[in-house]
């Protein structure tokens, strides 16, 4: 058998044996709905949520505060990376600051933004950027400084200037870690919108959330939850081939055309 689908059949098998344990331990161990709905409950619920089409605006709005949030961070923590990785005075001034922006915990932020942009999509999408940004920042720095010092000198000798250097050695060298920072960018995104929706969005998978827990309904947040995780895989499914097809051809040019 294929070890790839030998895997995913052992994935699988696990996932209904999780499930008809939680299914069990719910309906014979009487765990109240209120503190652990069962399986099936929170399939019924979200099947109503999407047939009725009340989810759908919630996760268009998430979808869209994740992907601007990500394309923003995602670029500048790219061009902050190679900004402080080709000038080691830049980074010695702004890597400390940059740190502090991230040690804060966004959850601590997020009223800030609220009372500085108001409620909507900008602080969910600010947010989402500030997470996004030191991933791809501190990836980007790694892998620009990990060139193999005699091609950074078969470049100097051939005359290479320094923006062909960039272009030609050290980014696609430090591809690989780039994609991975963004891989790590995508996760971190989906968290991020969720956080800031929790704070003052009135749409969103993270506002559903936070209705579901006023209402005492945890059939509903389960079902939420249930779909931010199945967000989140397919975002990271969708990185990892973008990652695959960026890299089939990887190789680091010479300093020519």
């Amino acid at each position: 058998m294929n070890p790839l689908l030998k895997a995913r059949l052992w994935a699988a098998a696990l996932l209904v044996l999780l499930l008809a344990v939680w299914e069990g331990a719910g309906r014979l161990g009487g765990i109240s709905a209120l503190v652990l709905p069962v399986p099936s409950a929170v399939l019924q619920a979200l099947w109503t949520g999407l047939a009725s089409g009340y989810f759908w605006p919630h996760m268009a709005a998430t979808v869209q505060a994740v992907l601007l949030g990500l394309a923003a961070g995602a670029s500048f923590g790219l061009l902050a990376g190679m900004a402080l990785a080709e000038s080691v005075l830049l980074e010695r001034v702004l890597r400390p600051y940059v740190v502090v922006s991230q040690v804060v915990p966004k959850l601590a932020l997020a009223p800030l933004f609220v009372l500085w942009f108001g409620f909507g999509m900008l602080p969910t999408v600010l947010i989402t950027a500030l997470v996004c940004f030191f991933p791809l920042m501190e990836n980007t720095l790694t892998g620009l400084r990990q060139v193999d010092v005699q091609r950074l000198q078969l470049f100097r000798m051939l005359g290479a200037s320094r923006l062909q250097t960039l272009l030609r050695l050290k980014l696609p060298t430090g591809l690989p870690a780039i994609l991975a920072g963004l891989r790590v960018a995508v996760v971190l995104a989906l968290v991020g919108a969720v956080v800031a929706e929790f704070m003052g969005a009135s749409q969103g998978l993270g506002a559903v959330v936070i209705a579901a827990q006023g209402m005492m309904d945890t059939t509903l947040m389960f079902a939420a939850l249930l779909l931010i995780a199945a967000l989140g895989l397919l975002l990271y499914q969708a990185c990892l081939l973008l990652e695959r097809r960026l890299l089939r051809g990887h190789a680091v040019a010479g300093p020519g055309r």
